[in-house]
């Protein structure tokens, strides 16, 4: 996240309305600003130790392996949790939109030649793929009349 999308989170009107999910966009910020806090407790917890007595020095290296290495988990945890819970709901988001019910018969066929194409998109107006094939209608066939039967002479 650059400092312009900072700006733009804080100086534009997005902060103010609920129409867009911010959240997604701040979880980075929040995993660097943990991994800061991790840091400054690390050091300041170092020299805090160190400067009781050598032994608490020692005790209190043994406690930020410990309790950083517990710590920086749970942080990558928690962002990655609340990750996975954005995306599932922008992934219900997509199909809740998806499923709506369309206004008129008009929208339902708009839909439809959009579909379509997205589909053929890679095809350029006038272009036909080359892997269709073009078939020669089969010949009609005739249909066969068997002779009327033969009519018995008058006696």
């Amino acid at each position: 996240m650059t400092l312009d999308d900072l700006k733009k989170i804080f100086l534009s009107p997005t902060l103010f309305r609920l129409e867009t999910i911010l959240s997604p966009r701040l979880v980075p910020v929040l995993y660097g600003t943990g991994l800061a806090a991790l840091l400054l407790w690390s050091v300041g917890h170092l020299f805090a130790s160190f400067g009781r007595n050598f032994g608490d020095g020692l005790w209190g290296l043994l406690e930020i392996a410990v309790f950083g290495a517990l710590f920086l988990i749970v942080l990558r945890v928690v962002c990655e949790v609340l990750l996975v819970f954005f995306k599932a709901n922008e992934a219900t988001t997509r199909a809740v939109s998806l499923s709506r019910v369309p206004a008129s018969l008009i929208d339902e066929v708009r839909d439809a030649i959009h579909d379509i194409a997205e589909d053929d998109g890679h095809y350029e107006d006038g272009e036909t793929s080359t892997d269709v094939t073009t078939t020669t209608p089969a010949p009609r066939r005739t249909a066969r009349r068997s002779p009327p039967p033969a009519s018995k002479p008058d006696i």
